[in-house]
């Protein structure tokens, strides 16, 4: 495993997408690297999601995400923790979906938990 690498437990999935790892370079779900930003619903992965990182973020790119109706959006910001202007999350307030901003490596380990316990959340994830 290479430095800074983290493997994830997790007992059951119930064939929903589970993150198994993830490291500065890659995230892995369901035992799978991805090397590029995306988006982790239980049921659904969007591997086309088109941000580039955390300071492109753009209200288009959380307006999207809105779409998908999610109890709760977690937003991998990267290795630093960095918050967003709220005009940018807007299009999710306006509905009530909490947004929280946190680094990948917590917003993966945070979306394991709360899927495991059946709530509908969204993680979205930038290396």
């Amino acid at each position: 495993m290479k430095h800074g690498a983290m493997k994830l437990h997790l007992t059951t999935a119930e064939n929903n997408n589970l993150i198994t790892g993830y490291s500065q370079s890659y995230i892995e779900v369901n035992k799978q690297r991805h090397a590029r930003n995306l988006i982790v619903m239980p049921q659904q992965l969007i591997l086309d999601w088109d941000v580039k990182n955390f300071t492109e973020l753009t209200e288009q790119h959380l307006s999207k995400i809105a779409e998908f109706n999610s109890e709760v959006v977690l937003l991998g910001v990267g290795e630093k923790h960095q918050f967003l202007h709220p005009k940018i999350y807007q299009s999710l307030a306006v509905k009530g979906i909490p947004v929280e901003c946190m680094t990948t490596g917590a917003a993966c380990r945070t979306y394991n938990i709360l899927m495991s316990e059946g709530r509908n959340v969204l993680a979205a994830l930038i290396l």
